[in-house]
């Protein structure tokens, strides 16, 4: 029963229920924490030898739902490792090639050739996490994922 206790904390802590700020105008709709005026789309990740995996960090806020792809050019054999990530947000869904998933949760994801993944999620804990391509040493190959 800690589902519903954690799902009752998300949506009074959002700021759509809060009446301190005197700010009404987010509402949510009927889907809550899930309704399109809460989510936006993050710029996509690209998975290719030696290449940089972003521009910049990205910056998150908590209870916000997001949709991140991440494409593979096939030049390797990549993945992405990010378990203190990945236990830091909800996924909702891992789509591939129209193949919906929804996972109770992952560590990591790998491309063994060329294709794309979107993944749907609400970013839960603040704080600094990372993704990064595994056995990587240099910073091209890690993203660093801030939630605040």
């Amino acid at each position: 029963m800690r589902f519903p206790i954690l799902a009752v904390a998300l949506i009074a802590a959002s700021p759509a229920f809060a009446d301190d700020d005197g700010d009404d105008d987010v509402k949510f709709g009927m889907a809550g924490i899930l309704s399109a005026s809460n989510s936006e789309t993050l710029p996509p990740i690209l998975l290719s030898a030696g290449q940089p995996l972003a521009d910049a960090p990205l910056h998150l806020k908590s209870g916000t739902y997001y949709e991140i792809e991440i494409e593979a050019d096939g030049s390797q054999e990549l993945g992405l490792e990010g378990a203190g990530f990945f236990r830091a947000i909800w996924i909702d869904e891992i789509v591939i090639e129209g193949l919906e998933i929804r996972p109770l949760g992952i560590d990591s994801v790998e491309f063994d050739e060329a294709g794309v993944m979107e993944i749907g999620f609400v970013a839960i804990k603040p704080g600094t996490y990372d993704l990064h391509v595994p056995k990587a040493t240099g910073d091209l190959q890690r993203l660093e994922i801030i939630i605040e």
